[in-house]
């Protein structure tokens, strides 16, 4: 039974032959039509992301056109005095409700959203801003280098599509960054008339639907996905719009618990590839909890069986392509095993599922890497951002595995109630945008997924940053004794030093090397998740030096303290390379943000873990070499690695679409909802 309040509702607009748009029909719960896959969609994904590079050019030059038609409506609205500028904007609803997202309406709310934040906000939209702004609106994703306001340029996309009826979603990587944003930019939008509203994880069911009600929602990637799955369960499938018109008619708010969301309209969803592409590896599944004591027998039995195998002779580890498989014999040694313990261990396929999670758990798994323990408990840490993930659990038994390993309270399992894939989430808006700093490596994927395309944006200032020539070690020792003496010497000239690990297992290293050095440090980490916002406000003070996590490179500003530009700026020190380049990239996006200075540099060693997956040892004895061949062969060496790490996560998240995309033909055929 279901209630929608007068709010949920969109007016959807048909565009005819003249260009001219009309009221239709009204969609209570509007979203786009998920495109049928066929085999021929690899060979259309290429010519069309040939046809959109060919066509970037023009791209371009029909958004610098629109930049220009906003700067001439820019002056002649500055000269308003405050009541001409509130008469003009209610005229610019009027007719950006009339006429939808037209160039001449986006351009006058454009610059009525422009100088209503330089009077609110004391803050100013760049050219470079405006320009972001404009790829947004139509629906592509704005690459604008860190440090650029990619914060503020959203406001521009989110208030006219607002002020034109649309529900806006601006999804952020985290709640600290969504409450952050809505409380910094809430002064614009009230000015312009809107109403906004935050999803947090301690917002209750109850209160969700009257934030979604509001004309722009922040929310993270996670809340606002698990409240459409929610609302997919509600609605037993997709939304039928004849049958929500008829429950909204017959039934009053009193008799109906009503769904959440308004449906999937517009979306800005800020660090694009981190949510669109590293998020995309992991389903979203809803589910409901399993007896925990029968879960601890399952798990604790697996582990006796799991102890009894010999690697090598009863399973093989591919720790490149992270899978273990079971031999001939191991499958023999598991039945003789089973068939003593008798129950469910007598069933083939489960008894060597069951095993080979186990043998993940034991020796893929690793603590301070993929998890942590807090409080007790197995807590997932995510490997692109650094951050806990305290809500989540693995699937299928692998969570409890984990949690007797490591010998803490087995938790119990989660039954889905339904599931599905980000990219199968993202593609069902109406209009999707993003904005990040890093794209450029997967603009294919955007596009070939989300059909989006990639704007690349110049920066406002020329950046004078300083990239240092890497330095690879033979081992980490030596790695380390290096990095603790570049950043006593840094230290001591008053520069602050931002030192970046991969995993909390070696943010902690470096911790104990700076402690052991007599340097005062502070960390950054995913056991320190809320102290977040007070030491990367302390990051750019003189002196300072900081350990972080990736987490570091996504959402947040580092100032710069009195002094320290003179002194060089900020300096990064990469002790790892991550997976993608895209993140290495991020973490040196720190510094020499806005056209400030600062400098970056990596220092490695051989024993990096990116290097397991790879074995050039000719490249590996090179890499050590002083002057050119040295640093020409650690590039090689290490963009190799980098290179097969992301093939084998662009594979893994097209085989999770691929079987997502199955499984909800299968789901559809059984009746359920997703």
């Amino acid at each position: 039974m279901l209630n929608l309040d007068a709010g949920t509702h969109f007016a959807a607009r048909a565009i005819h032959p003249d260009g001219a748009q009309t009221l239709s029909k009204v969609v209570l719960y509007p979203e786009r039509e998920e495109p049928r896959h066929h085999w021929l969609d690899p060979a259309e994904n290429v010519v069309r992301f040939v046809g959109d590079r060919l066509n970037a050019p023009f791209l371009k030059l029909r958004l610098r056109w629109l930049l220009r038609r906003v700067l001439v409506k820019s002056g002649a609205i500055a000269a308003l005095n405050d009541d001409g500028l509130s008469l003009r904007l209610q005229l610019c609803r009027r007719a950006i409700r009339r006429n939808g997202l037209t160039d001449a309406e986006v351009a006058e709310a454009f610059a009525l959203i422009r100088e209503l934040s330089r009077r609110t906000l004391g803050l100013y939209h760049h050219k470079v801003q405006l320009l972001g702004a404009l790829a947004m609106i139509r629906g592509s994703v704005a690459e604008m280098e860190t440090g650029e306001g990619k914060t503020l340029t959203a406001t521009l996309a989110a208030g006219t599509a607002a002020l034109a009826g649309q529900p806006v979603h601006i999804i952020t990587v985290n709640d600290y960054l969504a409450a952050r944003d809505a409380a910094t930019m809430r002064p614009l939008y009230e000015r312009l008339g809107l109403t906004v509203g935050v999803i947090e994880h301690e917002v209750t069911p109850s209160q969700r639907p009257a934030v979604y009600n509001c004309d722009i929602v922040y929310a993270s990637n996670k809340e606002i996905a698990f409240d459409y799955l929610r609302d997919r369960v509600r609605l037993g499938g997709p939304p039928r719009n004849a049958q929500l018109k008829l429950q909204r008619f017959l039934l009053p708010a009193s008799e109906a618990s009503g769904l959440v969301m308004r449906g999937l309209t517009f979306a800005i969803v800020d660090e694009a590839d981190s949510v669109l592409i590293d998020e995309a590896r992991t389903p979203l599944i809803l589910s409901r909890e399993t007896d925990a004591e029968a879960e601890r027998i399952w798990a604790e039995t697996a582990h006796t069986l799991a102890r009894g195998l010999f690697e090598d002779k009863d399973y093989t580890i591919d720790r490149d392509e992270q899978l273990i498989e079971l031999t001939a014999r191991g499958k023999k040694t598991l039945e003789r095993m089973g068939n003593y313990r008798g129950g469910i261990w007598r069933n083939r396929i489960r008894r060597e599922q069951a095993v080979t999670q186990t043998l993940a758990a034991l020796f893929l798994y690793k603590n301070g890497e993929e998890y942590i323990i807090k409080d007790g408990k197995v807590v997932i840490v995510d490997e692109h951002t650094g951050r806990v993930m305290d809500e989540r659990s693995w699937n299928d038994g692998i969570h409890q595995l984990v949690e007797v390993k490591e010998g803490v309270e087995v938790t119990p399992r989660k039954d889905v109630l339904a599931r599905m894939t980000y990219q199968r989430f993202f593609r069902r808006y109406r209009t999707l945008a993003g904005m990040t700093g890093t794209a450029r490596e997967v603009t294919a994927e955007l596009n070939a997924v989300y059909r989006l395309n990639v704007v690349r944006i110049p920066t406002n200032a020329r950046s004078r940053r300083r990239r240092l020539a890497p330095r690879v070690f033979a081992n980490e020792d030596r790695k380390w004794t290096r990095v603790i003496d570049r950043t006593r010497t840094l230290h001591a000239a008053g520069r602050p030093v931002l030192i970046g690990a991969r995993t909390v297992a070696a943010s902690e290293e470096a911790s104990a090397r700076l402690t052991a050095a007599g340097l005062s440090h502070a960390v950054l980490n995913a056991r320190l998740d809320a102290e977040e916002a007070e030491i990367v406000a302390r990051a750019g003070q003189p002196g300072s030096i900081t350990v972080a996590t990736n987490m570091a490179g996504r959402g947040v500003d580092i100032e710069l303290g009195p002094g320290v530009s003179d002194s060089g700026g900020l300096h990064v020190i990469l002790t790892e390379r991550h997976d993608s380049k895209r993140i290495d990239r991020q973490l040196e996006g720190r510094t020499a943000r806005r056209g400030e200075p600062g400098s970056s540099e990596a220092i490695l060693s051989l024993d990096d873990p990116l290097l397991v997956r790879i074995r050039r040892p000719v490249l590996s004895r090179l890499a050590l070499v002083p002057g050119f061949p040295g640093r020409l062969a650690a590039r090689v060496l290490f963009r190799t690695a980098q290179k097969r790490a992301e093939k084998t996560h662009a594979r893994a998240r097209r085989i999770l679409l691929d079987q997502d995309r199955r499984m909800g033909i299968m789901l559809a055929f059984s009746g359920k909802p997703e």
